[in-house]
């Protein structure tokens, strides 16, 4: 009896040995679409690098400081300063790069020194050499890394932003350029064509009725991939402060007037949306900086802005979300007169993108096309 217990103990062990194999091919079988199932709720999906806390701190500080000090859109008790000197445009230059055009932009400011006012926002790892030209000399701004594809180029715009509100009150428009554009008529005309501009509806204040300057930044609805770019950071993660049917896109490059400056570095509400990274697997629709700028100005005062930008890009042949890069064999006085040309009432007033290498003929032309309008 002992024997025959015996026997049928190994028999069992010996099925379950031979069973073991089959056993877990079936659970492995069972295990992986559950797991394709479970993981994307499990495990959080791979964002693009979002801005470092240290960064947003630093930040949060300086727009509280310009804000504060443009109370009343005086520049914080600066009504006498701003009412003593005539209106300036601040140009404000974004690069992760030598400034190539320094001495291009140089003719262009010359002999107006009192109209205008420069800020530099140079990515720290850049290592950016001081262009040897004065406009430019001691204008640089506390900056932080940027990156294509992420919240950091809107950072770095309203961090120029704040700076050129807080450095002087006499600022009215704040011109964003990028280190690849260049001036396509003289500053004289630029300056005129800015302030002359018949502007947004007047506005009620105090005893009488204030004229109000608008904003020259481009504005698109209802463009194609534009849903792309909405869900980008997820399907619902811009709701319920941006709707579908509110998010715009536009060009990276803007003037803004004086208000809306403020407004841009006052803003929390929408911030907090777009700071947010977007998704590595949606990388490709992921253009923070075309987006923020014409979403907000677009819910908080349509009517002030002009829905078009003053700044020519041409997007034939783009490769890799960058525009066409004109080339030194392609300048000519032809091709400023062509790229002047717009749709609208305006003049566009500048232009990207140029290689470095068109330094030298676009001098050559300075004197006696570019500035001569």
């Amino acid at each position: 009896m002992k024997i025959l217990c015996l026997n049928l103990e190994q028999d069992r062990e010996r099925t379950m040995i031979s069973s073991s194999p089959f056993l877990i091919s079936f659970f492995l079988l069972v295990s992986v679409p559950v797991l394709f199932v479970l993981a994307p709720r499990i495990m959080p999906p791979k964002t693009l690098p979002s801005i470092p806390d240290r960064d947003e701190m630093d930040d949060l500080a300086l727009f509280r400081r310009a804000t504060l000090a443009s109370a009343g859109g005086s520049g914080g008790g600066g009504l006498r300063r701003r009412a003593a000197s005539p209106p300036k445009i601040a140009f404000m230059f974004l690069t992760n790069s030598d400034l190539t055009f320094a001495p291009l932009w140089e003719r262009f400011f010359h002999g107006h020194e009192r109209l205008f006012n420069v800020y530099v926002h140079a990515d720290p790892s850049s290592h950016l050499q001081l262009p040897p030209t004065p406009s430019f000399r001691g204008r640089f701004i506390p900056a932080k890394a940027t990156q294509r594809g992420s919240p950091t180029l809107i950072s770095a715009a309203r961090r120029l932003l704040a700076a050129a509100l807080l450095d002087d009150p006499a600022n009215a428009f704040f011109a964003l350029i990028s280190q690849h554009c260049i001036p396509l008529h003289s500053f004289r005309f630029t300056y005129h064509a800015v302030l002359a501009d018949p502007g947004a509806p007047p506005a009620a204040h105090g005893d009488g009725v204030r004229r109000r300057h608008r904003s020259f930044i481009e504005i698109l609805a209802g463009e194609p991939g534009l849903m792309d770019r909405y869900v980008a950071r997820g399907d619902d993660v811009m709701l319920p402060e941006v709707s579908f049917d509110q998010f715009r896109v536009g060009s990276q490059f803007f003037i803004l007037a004086r208000r809306h400056a403020v407004l841009v570095v006052r803003d929390r509400r929408l911030w907090k949306k777009f700071k947010m990274p977007c998704l590595k697997s949606r990388e490709d629709s992921c253009y923070p900086e075309e987006h923020y700028f014409p979403t907000l100005l677009e819910m908080q005062d349509p009517e002030g802005c002009s829905h078009y930008t003053l700044t020519r890009v041409n997007w034939t042949n783009s490769v890799g979300g960058h525009p066409h890069t004109y080339r030194p064999p392609e300048i000519s006085g032809d091709l400023i007169k062509e790229l002047r040309k717009s749709n609208s009432t305006y003049s566009y007033l500048f232009a990207r993108k140029f290689s470095p290498d068109t330094l030298d003929p676009l001098l050559k032309l300075a004197d006696s096309v570019i500035f001569q309008d």
